[in-house]
């Protein structure tokens, strides 16, 4: 057995709920709408399902941040669990699916159903997105902790400036421009086009890109990721268990999850990357397989400037590079590109499922079930990305092992 024990775990099945703008339908619903999907497609029931992980857990604080938590799943679905966990601090949206792995490769449990499942859209209702963050004039009160008391004094309760500042200092390094940056947006709404779950699909230019507002010098309105509903699910299971399931996996090569910078929006040592520098380095020395070998990048952009520094962070162009390797959007294109990347629109352009859209996506792909968008010739290995600032977790996925 490899001393790299994610090698002995498979993602089998995956379940999406329907996804909107606002849909007002209960949360718990679209989670275990997820839920089922995923259990069903790994060719599994319920009574098969002996783990279960989420990421943040029930939270009502923001709004819409969480639709449930792993009680209210195991409650629901009735599931006999040898091992579960959910909770905030983790290595990224995706840290509780690669704790799911560490709890399969441990023997603690045999098939363990991930999910995340979020409602912001309609948390906001008519009143924006600003109704929901700390200070957000949405009612209540609330008393800043932590990092918050030396940001919300300075209006900067969400994560926007904080990852303005990184990007801007990225501008600053390395020459880095709006116009190069604005591939990104433009390449995730091209994708989403071709998604029948996608929130925005109409065609976007760079002169549509250019002149809408700004939100936070350098990211404007199109750089930000879109609040909607949905819910999420993938299950992780041994490897021992393929010949049960209904069709052939795909293969967990490798995981990253290292922080070794601080732990900090704002003080990180190099502000032109994140802690994503340290998950993708950490993956590379946990598998054979080379930048080179990947054919499909699905990385968190919650905001465009994370999309970038996770292309520079895993190897597919050098650090402060990103800019002329996304520059007239050919090299990150899905038809065609050195490195397809967010295929599905990402949460630029199809939502806001907060990490998990990003792994549902790429197991799609990979067992060429992507439709109208997907990436020629089938790829076989392909990466899945979550976190930005001092939060990163990424898979390395295979079709074969």
């Amino acid at each position: 057995m490899s001393k790299f024990v994610e090698k002995s775990t498979v993602i089998s099945g995956i379940g999406q709920s329907d996804i909107g703008r606002r849909l007002f339908r209960d949360p718990l619903e679209l989670t275990l709408d997820a839920c089922l999907a995923a259990i069903a497609d790994a060719g599994l029931t319920t009574k098969d399902i002996d783990g279960v992980a989420t990421y943040p857990g029930p939270m009502s604080v923001p709004p819409g941040f969480s639709g449930a938590g792993v009680v209210d799943v195991q409650d629901a679905l009735r599931l006999d669990l040898g091992w579960w966990s959910g909770g905030i601090e983790s290595p990224g949206q995706l840290g509780s699916v690669i704790n799911a792995c560490l709890a399969v490769a441990a023997g603690l449990a045999n098939h363990v159903l991930c999910f995340r499942s979020v409602w912001e859209g309609s948390a906001q209702g008519t009143k924006g997105r600003a109704s929901t963050m700390p200070g957000g004039g949405g009612g209540g009160s609330f008393r800043a902790s932590g990092f918050m008391e030396w940001t919300l004094p300075f209006a900067a309760p969400s994560a926007a400036p904080w990852i303005a500042l990184m990007a801007q200092r990225h501008f600053y390094e390395f020459g880095t421009t709006r116009e190069q940056l604005g591939q990104i947006p433009i390449n995730a709404r091209k994708n989403a086009g071709l998604n029948p779950k996608a929130i925005y699909t109409e065609p976007m230019t760079m002169d549509d890109y250019l002149n809408v507002r700004m939100v936070s010098s350098p990211l404007s309105l199109y750089d930000c990721d879109v609040p909607c509903d949905g819910g999420t699910a993938v299950i992780v299971s041994h490897v021992d268990t393929i010949p049960d399931l209904r069709r052939p996996p795909v293969h967990v090569d490798a995981v990253g999850t290292a922080l070794r910078g601080r732990p900090s929006w704002d003080q990180f040592d190099d502000l032109t990357t994140m802690a994503c520098r340290d998950a993708a380095a950490q993956l590379w020395t946990r598998t054979d397989l080379t930048p080179s070998d990947v054919q499909l990048a699905e990385m968190y952009d919650g905001f465009s400037f994370i999309a970038l520094a996770w292309l520079e962070a895993m190897g597919f162009c050098g650090h402060g590079e990103g800019g002329p390797f996304v520059e007239g959007g050919q090299n990150i294109a899905r038809d065609g590109g050195v490195i397809p990347l967010n295929t599905h629109g990402g949460q630029l352009s199809a939502g806001r499922l907060h990490g998990y859209g990003f792994l549902h996506e790429a197991c799609t792909q990979l067992w060429g079930e992507g439709g109208a968008r997907q990436v020629p010739g089938n790829p076989e290995v392909g990466v899945a990305c979550a976190g930005g600032g001092p939060l990163a977790g990424a898979l390395l996925l295979t079709t074969h092992r």
